[in-house]
């Protein structure tokens, strides 16, 4: 294929691609696969234009980059974004030749690789929607979840409002459970609901609550399903819901509406096939379950998603549960974001909800609200105003945080609200349980944060101490006691090295250097599904002496460890540090995130959100003010079609 040669040295660029891919693969902002994909595309549908070659290769990073699509006039932006491939190379300091928006549209358009619009072929691989440029399969996917949501919000389902009010303030009876009770009254009207806030906020007791009030209304053979992403979420989901279904049932004789729930991974749930490609669920063989709750939705992808909702029953009712402002699925979309501040049409919701709960739903929730729904002076909407929007969108979002204090709630939320001012000022401060740590340089040494080394020994001194003496539990508990969180896996601030200082640090603390692969006090990461020994990615656990002279490894609740000998374990690796999208769904005590330079592009808001609200008690933050202000002010920024109305 003719044109100029790129380096040979390195897989990610090609050695040879038309000139226009070759110099944008120079750049960074194209790799080998992304020049492959687009030109092989090309020249199977008779297409030579080299912008359209660029249009698709932008096309196939996005997706690569958790993207849904590209928008060719957001397109020159990509540059100084960097390489997601490699986040630690700087941007290109280049000048790229970018089409002119206009031209590059038209041929676009008129391209036979290209599907134009919504109604263009059906048969090709690429597809421009109103200035978006999709790889099909995803814009597929996308118009999936839009059409079924939009469907689920259509009509209202047949709930006697009597019943329901009096199921809604039996189990929801404070008067600071507004919100909560609004959450349960949507769940039984509307096909869809959508349940969000940040930790703590009671999002997992006001699930277990809403289900037995579902129960109440339509009875106790309500078929009920739960399900998160990963084999931990739903273990996780499972033991919170049961446990408070079992405290609503203490001492009543109402056991049929808080019967015990199973919770599964979403590919279980479905009925995923090893050897295939699809689910054994979808729309020619539905879910049989009356109710589907998807915890952690956050971390849902868009194609997974679209295979919920393909085979969820039409009048089957969906609860997305999650927190919208952490970290977005690892894989393409966001689409709990997407969902939650999509623009909704004014619906029959909001008022059927007044006529069940008037005291709970906020004024400007109905049309005649909307001036409400604007700050004075600014014209930006606020938070409450936001929310009763949402309601026409079946999202109902909880704000009072329970599980830490005020400190760390404010700064979670001025992160949240994309204040680096206040964030800073926050940090800066100090106190009992937050902490910022400026290094001289971009990135901290190990000796600049000596508090980090004393937490990490001390944590891993505990950890050993118990594990000596068979005392899983205890080693258990000593394992959520602190966690180092990083951004990369690799570089100065990546968990490569401060794993490595981490290991040094216990050793020193313990006063003994680990021996073999499976040393008392190791802490484990699990890499792997397992079905025999039940253990999931990301789970958690550590290795504990037996009794008998060897050793065990104690997984998950502390009062019921799973033990698993080590012969029998999946892959496994240790776990002094960890990356923030493998903590998300945890709690520890004490969190020490370690920042890399501002210069990032995996230094998100969202990452810094999800960071911060992984500590119960304290979190030390390590970093320059550049890359705190930097993170604050950086949204993730993920092409999606899904939260424009069309």
């Amino acid at each position: 294929m003719p044109g100029a040669d790129v380096d040979p040295g390195d897989p990610r660029r090609p050695w040879r691609a038309g000139p226009l891919l070759a110099t944008f693969a120079a750049a960074g902002v194209l790799t080998s696969a992304d020049v492959r994909v687009a030109e092989r595309l090309g020249l199977l549908t008779g297409e030579a234009d080299p912008t359209v070659h660029l249009a698709a290769a932008l096309a196939v990073r996005a997706v690569r980059s958790g993207s849904v699509c590209v928008d060719l006039a957001d397109a020159p932006s990509l540059a100084a974004e960097g390489s997601p491939e490699d986040p630690d190379a700087p941007a290109p300091d280049v000048d790229l030749p970018w089409p002119g928006l206009d031209p590059w549209t038209a041929a676009v358009r008129r391209s036979p690789l290209v599907a134009d619009g919504v109604d263009g072929p059906a048969d090709r691989p690429v597809r421009w929607v109103d200035g978006r440029v999709y790889l099909d399969r995803y814009w597929r996917d996308e118009q999936v979840v839009r059409r079924e949501v939009d469907a689920r919000l259509v009509g209202l389902l047949d709930v006697d409002d009597d019943a329901l009010r009096a199921a809604v303030h039996a189990r929801f009876g404070r008067p600071q459970d507004a919100r909560q009770r609004l959450a349960a009254a949507t769940a039984a009207l509307s096909r869809l609901t959508v349940l969000t806030g940040g930790p703590g906020t009671g999002k997992t007791t006001t699930v277990a609550r809403l289900v037995a009030v579902l129960r109440d209304v339509a009875g106790p053979g309500l078929r009920v399903a739960l399900a998160a992403p990963t084999g931990k979420a739903a273990a996780r989901l499972q033991e919170a819901v049961n446990s408070e279904l079992a405290r609503l049932a203490g001492g009543t004789a109402d056991t049929a509406a808080v019967t015990p729930l199973a919770a599964s991974t979403v590919h279980r749930l479905l009925g995923w096939r090893p050897s295939g490609t699809r689910f054994a669920h979808d729309r020619t063989h539905r879910l049989p379950h009356d109710v589907v709750v998807l915890d952690e939705a956050s971390m849902v992808s868009l194609p997974l998603l679209a295979r919920v909702l393909d085979a969820l029953r039409p009048d089957a009712r969906l609860v997305l549960v999650g927190d919208p402002d952490q970290l977005a699925s690892v894989e393409v979309g966001a689409v709990l974001g997407d969902l939650v501040t999509r623009t909704m049409r004014p619906g029959l919701l909001p008022s059927r909800l007044a006529a069940v709960l008037p005291d709970d739903v906020p004024r400007s929730a109905s049309p005649s609200g909307e001036a409400a729904q604007r700050r004075q002076g600014d014209g930006a909407p606020d938070d409450d105003a936001r929310d009763a929007a949402a309601l026409h969108g079946g999202v109902v979002r909880l704000v009072v945080p329970h599980r830490f204090g005020h400190d760390l709630g404010a700064l979670a939320d001025a992160v949240r609200r994309g204040d680096a001012d206040t964030t800073l000022e926050l940090l800066r401060a100090g106190g009992a349980h937050a902490s910022l740590v400026e290094p001289a340089g971009g990135t901290p040494t190990d000796d600049e944060v000596p508090g980090l080394q004393v937490d990490v020994g001390a944590t891993g001194a505990r950890i050993r101490a118990s594990a000596l003496t068979g005392d899983a539990a205890g080693a258990l508990e000593a394992l959520g006691t602190h966690r180092l969180l990083l951004a990369h896996r690799r570089g100065p601030a990546g968990v490569a090295r401060w794993a490595a200082l981490a290991q040094r640090w216990v050793e020193d603390a313990t006063g003994d250097r680990a021996h073999g692969p499976w040393p008392v006090g190791r802490p484990l990461l699990v890499t792997t599904n397992d079905r025999t020994t039940g253990l999931s990615n990301g789970d958690t656990g550590v290795v504990v002496a037996d009794g008998a002279g060897g050793v065990v490894a104690a997984f998950g609740d502390p009062h019921a460890p799973r033990l698993v000998r080590p012969h029998r374990l999946p892959a496994v690796e240790t776990v002094h540090a960890m990356t923030v999208h493998r903590a998300q769904g945890s709690q520890f005590t004490y969190v020490t995130v370690v920042l890399p330079p501002a210069s990032s592009p995996l230094l998100t808001r969202e990452l810094l959100y999800t960071a911060i609200t992984r500590a119960r008690e304290n979190v030390r933050v390590v970093g320059s003010a550049d890359a705190v202000r930097a993170a604050v002010e950086r949204p993730v920024r993920r092409a999606s079609g899904l939260r424009f109305p069309r």
